[in-house]
């Protein structure tokens, strides 16, 4: 088992750009960038043992911030935040006070505004290595960036243990209420050879999902999946009885106790022999098949294009501060935030 830094040389906003390795004996290898806490790479060991990488991304840090990529950002691994996914109209009202974000996406915010935490240079205050390789990034937001109001100090630990699972432990403390709902976002395709995920076998454990309006914002209702192309319950692949035109682009409520840590969903590919489970403290997940992507020169050279992926990001529900319905996403001074998602990869 190992943990190592690498130095890039690469400067943003005056802060180094650092690689972090952490590695099992099992073979499995996982690089992440300080810079959003990116999981760059996420090596895993087939079913006919070959290494193979199921996250999309870049080969080096310098595809993160290109003017190609950014002119259509999928926010490739990295984490979101302040606010996951949509604000209705980019505003929210906290203890008689009403905050405009921005509106990055229409007339909505999206993914915390202009320049999230998935564009911010985090510090790795901890490297470690035993019991197992671990990595803690600590990211302080100042009070108005984005337009949300409090100081927030946020402390991401990413472990990667023996039975290759992907830990990301969250917490966070403010001195002022404030919304806050973060989730990872990473992109991953489980085939060998990469092309679309439309076979990819997919369960979750949703009896209903959350309605939209037409620019994908949540509105508060909730829709039962039996009976329609939203029931993963028993397990499907994406492809059966889908949309084809715009594939999954919406958030499951899981059938769970809020705040236990539970399986969410299983994907799994044939060619590959592999499965990822993921497991949350979050009551829900947002389920995106990439029906927008489209990212010249990733890794090897390769195109991904619609399809090419599939995100699961566990989170509260988007909107979910205009939803008086929904478990709070306002953070007290008084209290701590705690949120635990595990990527687990089996055979």
């Amino acid at each position: 088992m190992k943990a190592n830094q690498i130095t890039t040389g690469i400067l943003v906003d005056e802060k180094e750009v650092i690689a972090v390795e952490l590695s099992n004996s099992q073979g499995t290898y996982v690089k992440l960038f300080n810079y959003g806490a990116i999981i760059n790479k996420f090596v895993v060991k087939n079913a006919k043992g070959e290494a193979q990488d199921i996250v999309l991304g870049f080969d080096d840090f310098e595809g993160y911030i290109s003017e190609d990529y950014l002119a259509n950002y999928p926010y490739f691994g990295a984490v979101i935040g302040r606010y996951a996914n949509r604000i209705k109209n980019g505003e929210f009202t906290v203890e008689d006070v009403t905050y405009q974000v921005p509106q990055n996406n229409g007339n909505d915010c999206l993914h915390g505004g202009d320049a999230g935490f998935d564009k911010k240079v985090w510090d790795i205050i901890e490297l470690t290595e035993t019991p197992n390789p671990s990595v803690v990034f600590h990211y302080y937001s100042e009070d108005g960036e984005e337009g949300f109001p409090g100081d927030l100090a946020v402390q991401l630990r990413i472990t990667l243990t023996e039975n290759n699972e992907l830990i990301l432990t969250y917490q966070a403390d403010t001195d002022e209420a404030t919304p806050i709902n973060l989730t990872h976002h990473s992109y991953f395709n489980l085939s060998p050879n990469g092309g679309d995920i439309k076979s990819h076998y997919h369960q979750m454990n949703a009896a209903n999902w959350l309605e939209q309006d037409d620019n994908f914002v949540v509105t508060g209702k909730l829709i039962p999946v039996e009976g329609t192309a939203h029931d993963f319950r028993k397990g499907k692949v994406f492809s059966e009885g889908w949309d084809e035109v715009n594939g999954y682009d919406q958030t499951y409520v899981l059938d769970k106790t809020y705040g236990d840590l539970t399986l969410a969903s299983k994907t799994s590919s044939e060619e590959s022999g592999l499965t990822l489970s993921v497991y949350t403290t979050e009551p829900v997940a947002h389920l995106y098949t990439a029906k927008h992507l489209n990212v010249k020169n990733g890794k090897g050279g390769k195109s991904y294009g619609e399809f090419g992926a599939f995100c699961v990001e566990t989170q509260h529900a988007p909107n979910s501060i205009n939803i008086d319905e929904f478990p709070t996403t306002i953070l007290q001074p008084e209290q701590i935030y705690h949120q635990t998602t595990i990527y687990k990869v089996t055979l």
